[in-house]
């Protein structure tokens, strides 16, 4: 047994309906005095209470899907403007992913508070978009310091974007089977999460106000996460990530669809990941377990009813090959990776 592992210094906090007293302890514990609040209008609910019990010099509204560079630009320029030592960012990716932003150029430190499962307020990965092209990186200054994980903010999270967003999560797990640098404290978180993500996922589209279903799902997107950020981005992740940018496709969502199709396309090639992820979904399979969870959530099917156009796996098929690492567990050729986008495209039954 040969690896070398590195685990992320992070503080988390899990304080059900207890989010502002727990945000604005943090903020304290970090030496924040003048908080940069980041929070699209529609979680202008959410955020009002934290608001509150925190030193908000700047409240920032601007949040776009993929983080286009330009509103990158102008939030940073907000922040240097307002002094601000800390940034609170309360949201999904697309929100953490703008603190990210933020903290890229300036070091300020981040405390994120998820309304998503998303799992990027895990990771020290940063993207930003500019034109057609979506550019990753990572780097120890997006970690945000520290997470404040609330269930009740996630009780008003409608239906189709809590499958997709768990879907996206449950995508973390599966590439860190077999990512670029996976290693067997990867797996096992993931495996866990998987665990975690197929029990709390059903109970929360059954009642998707049920704390402890919730509870159940962010204990598997931050494993999921943990163990993605880690493990590094494999073939579903970079295949999304061009999808995403080229085409502006909600990310959730495609994450959701392209899922069972790499699984199926890995899995043959990868029988220990196969196994772990067949047992944490307990289910005969690997394929078995992820189609029988989509059944339950009528999980999004075809990345043509996300706008992604019927040309665009001819268009994309160039720089996702660059993409894809090379040690990925299924050799990856024009054809197959072909077949696989145009599946995914139509939504074609998985055998």
């Amino acid at each position: 047994m040969k690896f070398t592992h590195a685990t992320l210094p992070q503080r988390v906090v899990f304080a059900a309906g207890e989010s502002p007293a727990a945000v604005a302890a943090e903020v304290e514990a970090l030496g924040g005095s003048k908080v940069m609040l980041i929070a699209s209008d529609r979680e202008k609910e959410l955020a009002d209470p934290i608001a509150k019990e925190i030193p908000v010099v700047l409240r920032h509204e601007e949040v776009v899907m993929h983080v286009p560079v330009d509103v990158a630009g102008r939030a940073l320029r907000t922040a240097v403007d307002a002094g601000a030592d800390i940034l609170v960012s309360i949201g999904g990716g697309s929100t953490t992913g703008l603190a990210k932003a933020v903290a890229l150029t300036t070091g300020l430190p981040i405390v994120a508070v998820p309304t998503t499962y998303a799992g990027s307020e895990a990771t020290n990965v940063w993207g930003l978009t500019e034109g057609e092209t979506k550019t990753t990186g990572v780097d120890d200054k997006v970690l945000p310091a520290s997470v404040v994980y609330d269930a009740g903010l996630l009780t008003s999270l409608p239906g189709e974007m809590t499958v997709a967003s768990g879907l996206n999560a449950m995508a973390h797990c599966v590439d860190s089977m077999w990512g670029p640098r996976a290693d067997p404290i990867d797996r096992a978180l993931a495996q866990e999460g998987i665990r975690a993500l197929a029990a709390g996922l059903p109970a929360v589209a059954d009642d998707p106000t049920g704390v402890e279903g919730i509870e159940q799902t962010l204990y598997g997107a931050y494993l999921a996460a943990v163990a993605f950020a880690s493990a590094g981005s494999g073939m579903h992740h970079k295949i999304c990530h061009v999808l995403g940018g080229m085409f502006n496709l909600p990310h959730a969502q495609t994450h959701a669809v392209v899922l069972p199709y790499v699984l199926a396309f890995n899995a043959p090639h990868a029988p220990e990941a196969e196994a772990r992820i067949a047992q944490a979904f307990g289910s005969r399979n690997a394929g078995a377990g992820l189609t029988a969870l989509r059944q339950v959530l009528d999980a999004p099917r075809a990345l043509r009813d996300y706008g992604m156009p019927e040309d665009g796996v001819a268009k994309a098929l160039g720089p996702i090959t660059k993409a894809i690492p090379d040690n990925n567990p299924a050799p990856v050729t024009d054809e197959n990776l072909t077949a696989l986008l145009k599946a995914a495209w139509a939504g074609d039954p998985i055998h």
